[in-house]
């Protein structure tokens, strides 16, 4: 079995520990540990009636939900079969562009696999630069920063922007991405994690959708509620956009339970606060923790996630994990500019985030030896 380019591959993870799936601590996938919410339970229990017939394919009432959510009108809501379906269909527009298309680097990999699906090849943006991170700048000018050479015509070139950004958990603010849309001709943002981030530091762009026909917001509903298996997203755009994606793929996109659970999950403002308050404490908690572990350098982040520079090798050091913790966590292998040395883990419970520390402090001595063991 390859290595996965994901995370949450479990059942590759189980073989390595040599246990079953479910007896692994999963940090490789960043899911809200809080979730599913007993509100979205419930309405996948009530969807049972709905089984014998086919979903709507206008989807209704969950497009009327997630606009509610957002205050603008159902025409710019389209449901998908997770980020990644809606991700497709972006990349189509991307790749219908006569210029260049621009991603940062290092970026999910189902960017790069959407674009080649349509014959895109596109100019990527490095975030980490003679092996510095210097992400402070990129919240100066996006455009100053890319690679021009050749490019006589902005409004011919797209950009595919995550926000929070994975797999650092940097933010940009949202008069960055107002800059390449008052220049560029398509701006697609990836928002699959905004939604960890509490209405005072939100830096979504969907209420300026309606204003700019050249944007498009992607959202996952499945990180924050803990659903990864329902498979459901979102996209914002204006409405031709989404008629003509509507166009593209199949009619059925979302079944009963994923659309049911996406109308209980969006109004379930209890769980929200809950989530928000949790990830600030824990976020912090946990960023301390790996900081004062010698051998690991973490990013600090914004989402529920922390990239980890690591002064030894990674995929060693997630097979050590594997066998003698069953802690499964995420190398880097698949993102671009940051192989072995890479890893990211997912914030959970506290207690769940003790347990990796105390794993990770009683593997890397063996993998750095005594000496190595410090900075």
């Amino acid at each position: 079995m390859s290595r996965p380019i994901h995370g949450g591959s479990l059942a590759w993870a189980a073989r390595l520990a040599g246990c079953a799936p479910g007896e692994l601590l999963d940090f490789s996938a960043s899911i809200s540990p809080l979730g599913p919410p007993c509100s979205v339970n419930e309405a996948i229990q009530a969807a049972f009636s709905l089984m014998g017939a086919y979903p709507d394919t206008e989807y209704g009432a969950l497009r009327m939900a997630l606009a509610a959510y957002h205050d603008i009108s159902p025409d710019y809501v389209l449901p998908g079969n997770g980020a990644a379906e809606l991700l497709t269909w972006a990349a189509r527009d991307l790749a219908m562009l006569e210029g260049s298309v621009f991603s940062l680097s290092p970026g999910f990999s189902d960017y790069e696999r959407a674009l080649k699906a349509f014959g895109c090849v596109h100019s990527e943006v490095h975030l980490l630069h003679e092996e510095r991170w210097n992400l402070a700048r990129w919240d100066e000018n996006f455009l100053h920063y890319l690679p021009l050479a050749g490019v006589k015509d902005f409004s011919r070139c797209g950009f595919l922007l995550n926000n929070p950004h994975n797999p650092t958990g940097a933010i940009f603010s949202r008069e960055r991405v107002r800059s390449l849309l008052s220049q560029l001709g398509l701006v697609v943002v990836d928002e699959a994690f905004m939604d960890f981030m509490s209405p005072e530091r939100d830096q979504s762009v969907i209420d300026w959708v309606e204003a700019f026909p050249n944007l498009v917001v992607i959202r996952s509903l499945t990180k924050f509620y803990t659903m990864p298996g329902l498979r459901l997203g979102y996209a914002v755009a204006q409405p031709e956009t989404l008629r003509r994606w509507q166009q593209w793929r199949d009619p059925w996109a979302v079944n009963v339970f994923a659309a049911a659970a996406g109308v209980a999950a969006i109004q379930d403002t209890d769980f929200q606060r809950a989530t928000w308050d949790w990830l600030a404490l824990a976020n912090a908690r946990l960023f301390e923790g790996l900081d004062t572990l010698p051998s690991l350098s973490p990013l600090p982040s914004c989402a529920n996630f922390f990239l980890v520079e690591c002064a030894v090798s990674t995929t060693a050091l997630q097979e050590a994990l594997l066998k003698r913790h069953r802690i499964y966590i995420r190398d880097c292998m698949s993102f671009q500019g940051l192989g072995d040395r890479y890893f990211r883990v997912a914030v959970k419970t506290e207690a769940e985030n003790q347990r990796l520390l105390e794993a990770l402090a009683d593997v890397l001595p063996t993998l750095a030896g005594d000496d190595a063991y410090a900075r």
